[in-house]
């Protein structure tokens, strides 16, 4: 099979019924990697893809990917989480178009909002940094602390609890539209100026 071959897209209600094959997912991506991740119930899924809050990539009627988003702090804040890809299909490039399809969502859905992560993954961390995002410490992510209280389940909590929240063995990674929009706005003097210069110069309207 090929990449073409894959349908990456928003999550409906028929997907629910792949609540626990996701949830299996998950923790045995997070085994095989040697790091710790919070667990999630087959209920917590299934709320995300009814909430239209998830993202999954289907081979014919086989789920082979997903991800899902989450707004904290009043939708000021929007996590990308839970991005897997089924070991069987790696390495076709899966995990970037989830993750594009993914952010695309959160855009969609919070269009103000600051898109963050937090992984361990470096693969992750470069998707990540090719759509905008930026390291930040913990203390840049929300304050919420329902989303906090999500990290409990993960082999690595008491390591973020004996730091008050501020470090883990995490990263912090987040895009600010407002950052984007200022840098778009600043380059829109001299991509004028660019675009008459070449215009007196090769004689074009």
């Amino acid at each position: 099979m090929n990449n073409d071959q894959v349908t990456v897209m928003f999550a409906t209600e028929e997907h629910t019924k792949y609540a626990d094959q996701i949830v299996d997912l998950i923790y045995k991506s997070a085994l095989q990697r040697g790091t710790g991740i919070a667990r999630r119930s087959p209920e917590y899924i299934k709320d995300k893809i009814l909430g239209e809050k998830a993202v999954v990539a289907m081979y014919g009627d086989k789920l082979i990917g997903f991800s899902y988003i989450e707004s904290w702090g009043h939708g000021d804040y929007v996590a990308t989480s839970g991005l897997i890809v089924d070991p069987e299909y790696r390495r076709l490039g899966l995990a970037g178009r989830i993750k594009n399809k993914t952010f695309e969502l959160a855009r969609r859905r919070f269009p103000y909002a600051k898109i963050f992560s937090i992984t361990t993954s470096l693969p992750v961390m470069k998707l990540n940094s090719r759509l905008g995002y930026k390291p930040v410490t913990f203390s840049e992510l929300t304050t919420d602390e329902e989303f906090w209280k999500g990290c409990e389940g993960c082999v690595n909590y008491d390591i973020l609890k004996r730091n008050n929240q501020r470090m883990c063995l995490c990263y912090g990674m987040l895009y600010d539209p407002k950052a984007e929009l200022k840098k778009a706005s600043a380059l829109t003097p001299y991509t004028t100026w660019l675009k008459n210069k070449f215009a007196k110069l090769f004689h074009l309207k």
